[in-house]
């Protein structure tokens, strides 16, 4: 199902989930002026069809000791499909790792980590990044201010 097979109701119906994932289906039936049992089964078939791919919690990093926010640029010292998987696998260990991209341009890969404070960062960056698979080069980017912050995408 591409994103043009979407219908207004769908869009309504997903716009409505993405900010309040915990909402009753009465009350989205409700919010998008269907009745409960189309609400039901629209839902279910944005799930079974990969639109809705599940549904989370979101928690304060600060009250969980996870204040810093860091972005880090990694360069690999080679870039072959032996170095990208070993590096890959061993990101997914990382439980500091938030999300990592590979990207084109002047590095590897994108990295967001979160952490209590530099002091952690400063024993992740040792213990853990500069130690994974091929990893080169490293640069930091502490977060100042969070400008925006969202999962929520335009619907």
């Amino acid at each position: 199902m591409a994103s043009s097979a979407l219908d207004d109701t769908d869009r309504r119906l997903l716009r409505v989930l993405q900010a309040d994932g915990r909402i009753t289906n009465a009350e989205l039936a409700k919010q998008c002026h269907l009745s409960p049992a189309a609400t039901f089964d629209r839902v279910r078939r944005l799930r079974e069809r990969g639109y809705i791919l599940g549904y989370v919690a979101l928690l304060d990093p600060a009250k969980i000791d996870r204040a810093l926010l860091i972005f880090v640029e990694v360069v690999l010292d080679r870039t072959t499909g032996e170095v990208f998987e070993d590096f890959a696998k061993a990101v997914r260990r990382a439980p500091e790792i938030l999300e990592c991209h590979m990207v084109a341009g002047g590095f590897d890969y994108l990295i967001k980590a979160r952490v209590r404070d530099m002091e952690a960062y400063r024993g992740f960056l040792g213990d853990i990044l500069v130690k994974m698979p091929g990893v080169r080069e490293t640069r930091t980017y502490a977060v100042l201010e969070e400008v925006k912050n969202t999962v929520q995408l335009p619907v």
